[in-house]
């Protein structure tokens, strides 16, 4: 193995042919469910005696999801010979991750980005995961001479191209999302601009939000906002709110729920045009939600029109896009946030992850437990959870309620 770095990374296309052949075959034998298609075919719903299950219109992989896990497939059997690394996790869900770590791929947890990266050498293959890769890393990686597999969601990027779009025109981006983020870390990077005199503010919550716009009106403490944003890692080095907020443009996560974000647009937008007598010129703002989270939230909000007793929401407890829909259906009945269909112990208990305490823990569900009273259970799941997980817990809730799995192949009429 070469130990002297190469002049640069070197991106390479692993999607031959041949090679994508072999992995559609893989990867639809780790995550694909024939269950879950036959029950979309019936309408999304499975009934069998006194439960009935209601899937969402719109779960599971989306688009940007399936080609990073297939990048990362085709990675592995193209460069069978060489060490393979993953800049953290390729998407938030642990069963993908754990497929990947299996095959060999080998996981550069997020705080040690730097520090192993700047070990690997020229024969070392990098995957850059969906969420993308904050420039500093990258330039390390090129630095190194790495072979780079790039599997960056196009969405994330079109938001790049914005935050850098407003650095060039002298604008701050202020991002909506979360500053630990990975993607937000990654655009937080492009929001300094191709100079690196760009600004950029992360905010998470309409309690910043408004906060934020008091300041664009009147101006306050300057200390006591750098101390809010700083101390979390949310604002650019030297931020200066009394110089950086008069020019502001609007970006996000891609994965956050859109009602809040429309949200917070319309409150800066309006803070700007108070302070600026109406005028609105000094505002940007650009729809950067990606589109298969917003496809998942209006699929929830359907489902929740339906009678329902309970929802179940499957996925990665660190996934953003699942996190809100867990949030959209605490709003109007018993929801639980679970990892696999393991979560479902028995009969009565359901181990899941409470976003309020930040925590799994365990509850009671009667409604499960009773198998002589009606129950309708609604499950949904975000973009990165595989349909093998949702075809499990479909199972495991007839499992609980007595009905065995040939029944229920049966039923859904693949049986």
């Amino acid at each position: 193995m070469s130990t002297a770095p190469a002049a640069a990374s070197r991106r390479v296309n692993v999607r031959t042919p041949e090679v994508m052949e072999r992995v559609q075959a893989e990867v639809e034998a780790h995550y694909k469910s024939a269950l879950v298609e036959a029950v979309r075919a019936r309408g999304s719903v499975l009934q069998i005696g006194n439960t009935t299950v209601r899937l969402a219109r719109e779960f599971g992989f989306c688009y940007g999801v399936e080609r990073a896990i297939d990048l990362a497939y085709a990675a592995r059997r193209v460069f069978a010979d060489k060490r393979v690394f993953l800049l953290g996790e390729i998407i938030h869900n642990p069963e993908v991750n754990r497929q990947l770590s299996e095959m060999g791929v080998i996981s550069i947890p997020v705080g040690k980005h730097e520090e192993e990266v700047s070990k690997l050498t020229n024969d070392d293959v990098v995957i850059v995961p969906a969420f993308g890769a904050e420039t500093d890393l990258m330039k390390l990686i090129s630095s190194r001479g790495c072979m780079v597999v790039d599997t960056t969601c196009g969405d994330v990027m079109s938001v790049w191209k914005r935050v850098r779009g407003y650095a060039k025109e002298g604008f701050t981006s202020i991002i909506h999302g979360k500053a630990s983020h990975e993607e937000t870390r990654a655009t937080s990077s492009r929001a300094l601009g191709d100079d690196g005199n760009g600004h950029y503010l992360v905010i998470l919550t309409l309690a910043d939000v408004d906060f934020l716009c008091d300041y664009i009106r009147s101006g306050g403490d300057r200390q006591a906002f750098l101390d809010r944003f700083s101390s979390a890692s949310a604002c650019s080095v030297g931020f200066d709110p009394d110089l950086h907020l008069n020019r502001i443009g609007v970006a996000n996560q891609t994965t956050m729920l859109k009602s809040e974000t429309e949200e917070i647009q319309r409150r800066l937008q309006k803070a700007v045009e108070d302070r600026d007598n109406g005028s609105s010129s000094n505002f940007k703002v650009f729809d950067t939600i990606c589109g298969a989270t917003q496809d998942r939230q209006d699929g929830l909000f359907h489902l929740l029109q339906q009678p329902l007793d309970l929802l179940l929401v499957v996925g990665g407890y660190n996934s953003s896009n699942t996190t809100h829909l867990v949030e959209i259906g605490e709003q109007q009945l018993p929801t639980f946030f679970i990892r696999t269909a393991e979560c479902l112990t028995n009969l009565e208990q359901i181990v899941h992850f409470d976003l309020h305490l930040k925590a799994e823990k365990t509850s009671y569900s009667g409604k499960l437990a009773d198998t002589g009273n009606p129950i309708t259970i609604g499950i949904t799941a975000g973009a990165s959870c595989p349909n093998n997980l949702i075809e499990d817990t479909l199972v495991r809730i007839f499992a609980l309620r007595g009905i065995d799995e040939s029944s229920v192949g049966v039923a859904a009429g693949i049986g």
